[in-house]
């Protein structure tokens, strides 16, 4: 019988800061979510090390001392991998790099490599090649880019171009031709969207890991791949879906994620469009995360960045089987009421009744309040519905 082999996870540690901008409390919860996907991407975590300077070191981005403690503990654990919860100069990559003696990455390169990893299809690849490379050509200087090089010998003596400057020749070259086979799959990606006609579009947005994919799943009757991991899901899946006669096209999107990388907003321009071009935003999100709030801030942020604020949006708040709604006696004075201890309707009594009634509460996992999140899906598509097809009210006047 073959025995099979193993997964082992790699070895990594994790690098964070603490200044103005982010405190104590918020920098665990940053590395909390570095941590996760450190093991989406197929690490293991062993050690954090966070230190409060008012400005990164502009060689090493973290002080002398500190670099110190992580070499020591790097060299006696045998660490291959260290990574660091903002982006690196190239120059402090490089600086870092020949002190540690091991893999450097930032939260950037890690979600390239996450995105690398789940990319599926010729489009997605595409995408985050181009992403990829663009990291890439501003870091040559240093690194074993594996890339074609011109070699000295025989007939290649006399002027030429150095090793360096052929890498980034060839890297600008990738880049230009990943942007014109962009150009192209973004033109029949657009040809495709003309193809749908004027029927109803409805766009799943939302934190990375909030359940999108699953309630795609449940509302469409599909089998969209969804996984307990960060970016589960790149490309982007349309399904047509019908509710009481009235047919709309649901889409599930890639999910969103603080300090999202430049280079893949800029790269999945197609896969955005998608939310560009949605009639009706249904914003999920993750109700048993304990900074839910600042996930949802996260992703108006990038919503307003690719022009999509002012839609009309339905709040989905998904989860509610994972989250403790414990009540609390109004007489009792010595606990004290947190957001572990919120009913659904403590919720709806605070910024949530800002809202318009327009948020629902709902598990799509345990397949709970999905009638009424239908209902309401219902309500928002019939209205964008009788705008768009005045005359085909024999559709939606049984449901009157």
């Amino acid at each position: 019988m073959i025995e099979q082999k193993k997964f082992e996870f790699e070895k990594a540690v994790l690098i964070g800061i603490i200044n103005q901008e982010q405190n104590a409390e918020k920098s665990k919860e940053y590395l909390d979510e570095l941590e996760f996907l450190t093991y989406t991407a197929g690490g293991e975590v062993i050690k954090r090390f966070t230190q409060k300077v008012d400005l990164p070191n502009p060689k090493t981005f973290i002080g002398s001392g500190k670099i110190e403690e992580v070499q020591e503990f790097v060299e006696s654990h045998s660490v291959g991998t260290v990574i660091f919860d903002d982006e690196l100069s190239p120059g402090q990559q490089r600086n870092i790099e020949r002190m540690l003696k091991c893999k450097i990455l930032d939260r950037t390169g890690l979600i390239l490599d996450i995105f690398a990893q789940r990319a599926k299809t010729s489009y997605a690849r595409t995408q985050v090649e181009l992403a990829q490379y663009q990291y890439l050509l501003p870091r040559l200087t240093g690194l074993w880019t594996h890339l074609e090089r011109q070699r000295g010998g025989i007939g290649m003596r006399g002027p030429g171009e150095t090793e360096i400057e052929t890498d980034r020749r060839i890297v600008r070259d990738r880049i230009s031709l990943l942007k014109k086979k962009l150009i192209t799959i973004d033109k029949q990606m657009a040809v495709q969207r003309g193809n749908r006609g004027k029927m109803v579009r409805v766009a799943l947005v939302g934190y990375t890991n909030v359940g999108k994919s699953t309630l795609m799943n449940v509302v469409s009757k599909s089998q969209v791949f969804a996984e307990n991991k960060l970016f589960a899901t790149l490309d982007t899946t349309v399904r047509k879906v019908v509710i009481k006669n009235i047919p709309f096209l649901l889409s599930d999107t890639v999910g969103f994620i603080r300090k999202l990388p430049t280079q893949l907003v800029e790269s999945f321009k197609s896969t955005l469009d998608e939310v560009r071009e949605a009639d009706l935003l249904l914003h999920v999100v993750d109700i048993s995360h304990p900074n839910f709030e600042e996930h949802i801030a996260s992703v108006n942020k990038i919503l307003d960045e690719i022009k999509c604020t002012g839609k009309p949006t339905i709040m989905v708040f998904n989860k509610i089987d994972n989250y403790t709604f414990d009540t609390i006696d109004d007489d009792d004075l010595i606990t004290e009421k947190t957001k572990a201890n919120y009913t659904l309707e403590d919720w709806k009594k605070t910024w949530i009744a800002t809202l318009d009634n327009n948020c629902i509460f709902i598990s799509a996992l345990e397949k709970e309040n999905l009638e009424d999140f239908k209902d309401k899906v219902f309500e928002e598509v019939k209205k964008i519905h009788i705008a768009r097809f005045p005359y085909n009210d024999f559709l939606y006047q049984e449901y009157e």
